[in-house]
């Protein structure tokens, strides 16, 4: 793992998101529901009209998304972005620099799946990056997420947390061989940036400006323009001076 050297702003990841346009079994177009469980994410609404459906133990809500909107929403929140007028697109903010990418997510697959760490990552894996294959296998994912996330809803309506609950429990435990590589992950990303900034904060208590002459600007472009996420189409970054990749939704 290498440290990050130039990192967005306290070593966040970024990437720009076109939703999904498929229609889903209740008549909704969109994404695949799923949840993080040590991130917070945050939509910033460039284009469209569209909105984010969560679960959470409070029950069920849908936020209107349009141009000029930011939504976000803290780890165990289940979240389906809605695309309402065919042309929703969202900048994807996201905490802890390629965590998201490390496995810090779980779709909101049917119990059965979820129980079944090898059966999950068949069902969560693409065969590939690009091409009808990957868009045939994105679809059938998304739709088998909206099966156990139906459940979930459906009990939220009637006041029952439980299935919501069990889920939580089930990812949990999906992620709970991963969190030794997250760790190192936040350590070089995230909590470095916020040493760098205490070593700055005491340089600039006693006058030093030493750290300034370090100043410089970095630029990235998309490394893949169109990838398939679990929102929507994506363009993915990879941050210069780090091997960390910083994807999103």
């Amino acid at each position: 793992m290498t440290t990050l050297h130039n990192p967005l702003p306290g070593a966040v990841g970024v990437s720009h998101i076109s939703a999904y346009d498929w229609l889903a079994a209740d008549g909704a177009c969109g994404g695949s529901p799923h949840m993080h469980l040590a991130c917070t994410e945050a939509y910033v609404v460039t284009a469209g009209e569209g909105a984010v459906q969560t679960l959470t133990p409070d029950g069920y809500t849908e936020t209107p998304l349009h141009p000029g909107v930011i939504a976000w929403f803290t780890p165990g929140t289940v979240h389906r972005m809605i695309n309402g007028d065919g042309a929703l697109r969202v900048t994807v903010l996201m905490q802890n620099s390629g965590l998201p990418e490390a496995g810090d997510a779980v779709f909101t697959f049917p119990p059965e799946i979820l129980a079944d760490a090898e059966r999950y990552a068949a069902a969560a894996a693409l065969p590939g990056k690009e091409g009808p294959a990957v868009a045939t296998a994105a679809r059938a994912r998304r739709d088998l997420a909206i099966a156990g996330y139906e459940v979930l809803r459906t009990a939220l309506r009637d006041g029952d947390t439980a299935p919501l609950e069990a889920f939580h429990r089930a990812a949990a435990r999906l992620v709970a061989p991963k969190v030794a590589e997250w760790h190192t992950r936040w350590q070089d990303g995230a909590l470095a940036a916020a040493r760098r900034t205490e070593e700055h904060l005491k340089a600039l208590a006693e006058a030093d400006p030493t750290h300034l002459a370090e100043a410089r600007i970095t630029t990235s472009t998309p490394t893949r323009a169109a990838g398939y996420g679990m929102c929507g189409r994506r363009q993915e970054y990879e941050i210069p001076g780090t091997t960390l990749p910083y994807y999103g939704e």
